[in-house]
């Protein structure tokens, strides 16, 4: 019997049942021995057109589509290039899996990496505060839990296991701050997580194809920027690898049952791991205990989507073990019991309110709606990229039902965050994070709609005409994935990017201001906003839904001096950064930041301390009211 296959494999790692047919009687399909040089080529070929592209980024003169049409055409065809070397590396996947590894973090670095070699400032404004606690701590020496700081920034003091780590890095690295390497963090996460979605793939999977695929797709389809210089980042990290330990060292005995029967699996799912006894188990919670207390000590959320996927594992008879999952819960409720119970009680307070609540706790980002063309175009495009990665992968739950049983808990833990969406809207952000901790499970199954099994017999012409068709289909999709992927990140880039000349305005004015000053914005989205956060107050402004801000906008002067403290010294900083992420986010109306300005520097209440084209500075002078 001949044999059809999408994309032909040599000496798969994966043996098939006995019975099942390889190639027929010729045997099975064989590459040229000299293919790896195919990999060789295409990762050299795309190095050079990236590296040529590298310094032709427009990134000072971005316009509406951020870096989008400011990225050469070079460093497009060196996506295009990679892309067509992964899918050839694919072919000798079971016998060189380094060549579609090396393709995987070839793609990250060619994708994340250009803001980390080219901005002279750390990308994302807001991620300055996280510098700025970093600073705070080297400089106190110290952790105040309980103190009463504005901007929202007593969380970090209960939540600092992030931040005390970059502290010993900023001391070991003789570094300045964290400034000088936070804009790599997307890399360096991005390479530490690939082995840990690895691990966790070929617990159920034995083919190297579909696993490098899930991993190449994870990539594309984490647009969501939360593996940048933060907390979520780090724990993130954990949570998967902790997940990882589970799913390969908590087997039950005796759960198995028709999961290691190779005539009853998908022809690339791997046997359920070894059974492990409660003295391993129990090891294995010795070990990972101090791995959950650094969850703990370093997100608010990430404990608990990790206690939900323990929960949701305990469901089925193969990880249905109760030590583990009790003593993440106590974990998790000590911390927030003790050095988390002020946000803790505050968040209980909120939930009141929220549980329930879908539409609103589904919402994205503040009470704004996206607006400008490239904000526009990269809100379609996150929902396109949701919409795909769910369909692939559902379609694999319903059509790969054998894989899909064997790779249950995989999928348990991807569903298990959904329901967080009834409990909280986690401040305009449990829709990404909720996306961000299913996408491991949905990247997977995504890969296995695309990546049909070389082994089994073809007892239907669908299936077979599929073999020839994923050969297609598979390059198309990663290809419309990685246009998606670019928008995504990249369409909104304008608010990311801030130009050291603002920075050093907004520094200055915050080491002038004495303690004790309120410093007024229209949001924290600009660079050193909480800059000597633990000596200001500050009051964001705009940060509420559009209708308040347009009253707003009839008589700022009024607005704001009303809602400044009697005796306050404040100061009111406008910068170019506010005034593009105002607009994207649709905070302010078209022309709002402009009218703000104006009136605010015309009043006699505000005394322009300076004014530049990427930013104003404005001191409250109560005495002229």
């Amino acid at each position: 019997m001949q044999q059809h296959v999408s994309v032909p494999s040599t000496e798969s790692s994966v043996q098939p049942p006995p019975g099942l047919a390889t190639g027929g009687d010729r045997g099975p399909w064989r590459l040229p021995r000299r293919a790896p040089d195919a990999g060789l080529l295409t990762l050299l070929l795309a190095s050079g057109l990236w590296g040529y592209s590298l310094p032709r980024i427009g990134f000072r003169e971005m316009g509406d589509y951020g870096l989008l049409d400011k990225l050469p055409v070079a460093y497009y065809l060196s996506l295009l290039v990679l892309t067509a070397g992964f899918v050839l590396s694919l072919r000798r996947a079971g016998t060189a899996p380094w060549w579609p590894a090396a393709h995987c973090a070839a793609l990250l670095f060619a994708l994340k990496a250009p803001p980390a070699i080219l901005y002279d400032a750390i990308r994302y404004p807001w991620a300055s505060k996280h510098d700025a606690i970093v600073d705070t701590l080297l400089a106190n020496g110290e952790l105040r839990p309980g103190a009463a700081l504005s901007g929202n920034m007593s969380a970090y003091d209960q939540w600092p296991g992030f931040f005390t780590l970059n502290a010993g890095l900023v001391r070991a690295f003789g570094v300045e701050s964290a400034a000088a390497y936070a804009n790599w963090a997307p890399i360096v996460v991005g390479l530490l997580m690939m082995p840990v979605l690895v691990l966790i793939y070929r617990t159920f999977c034995e083919d190297w194809r579909l696993i490098w695929t899930a991993v190449w797709i994870f990539q594309l389809a984490n647009w969501v920027g939360q593996d940048y210089f933060a907390p979520q980042a780090l724990a993130y990290l954990l949570h998967l690898t902790v997940l990882a330990v589970v799913l390969r060292h908590f087997v039950r005995p005796g759960s198995a049952g028709r999961l290691r029967d190779r005539t009853f699996l998908d022809p690339v799912a791997a046997p359920v791991p070894p059974p492990t006894g409660n003295r391993q188990r129990a090891i294995c919670v010795v070990i990972l205990a101090p791995l959950i207390a650094a969850i703990n000590a370093t997100h608010q959320l990430t404990p608990v989507m990790l206690t939900i996927c323990l929960l949701a594992l305990s469901f089925t008879r193969r990880y249905r073990n109760y030590g583990l999952l009790i003593v993440a819960a106590l974990l998790m409720l000590t911390w927030d019991l003790t050095m988390g119970r002020p946000l803790f009680v505050e968040t209980l307070a909120t939930i009141r309110k929220s549980i329930g609540e879908l539409t609103q706790n589904s919402r994205a980002g503040y009470a704004g709606q996206l607006t400008g063309p490239g904000p526009e175009l990269a809100g379609t495009a996150n929902v396109v990229m949701v919409l795909l990665v769910a369909v692939l992968a559902g379609t694999a739950v319903v059509l790969r039902r054998r894989l899909t049983r064997s790779a249950l808990p995989l999928l348990l833990v991807s569903v298990a965050p959904v329901p967080l969406f009834a409990v909280n809207d986690y401040g305009g952000e449990m829709l990404f994070r909720v996306y961000l901790f299913a996408l491991p499970g949905a990247a997977f199954f995504a890969a296995a709609t695309l990546v049909p099994a070389v082994a089994g017999s073809l007892r239907t012409k669908a299936r077979a005409r599929w073999r020839k068709t994923s050969a297609f289909v598979l390059p198309a999709v990663l290809l419309v994935l990685l246009a998606g992927f670019l928008p995504s990140y990249y369409g909104k880039e304008r608010m990311f990017y801030t130009p050291p000349e603002e920075t050093a305005l907004v520094t200055r004015t915050l080491d002038h201001a004495p303690d004790g000053s309120l410093i007024l914005a229209t949001s924290g989205s600009f660079p050193q906003a909480l800059h000597r956060y633990d000596r200001l107050d500050h009051w964001f402004f705009a940060e509420q839904p559009l209708a308040e801000n347009e009253k707003m906008l009839k008589d700022p002067v009024s607005y704001l001096a009303d809602g400044i403290p009697r005796g306050a010294r404040a100061y009111v900083v406008l910068t170019r950064t506010q005034d593009i992420y105002a607009a994207g986010e649709g905070l302010l109306p078209a022309g709002g930041f402009e009218t703000l300005r104006s009136k605010l520097s015309a009043s006699p209440l505000f005394r322009t301390v300076e004014s530049h084209p990427y930013g104003v500075v404005l001191e409250y002078r109560p005495a002229a009211r």
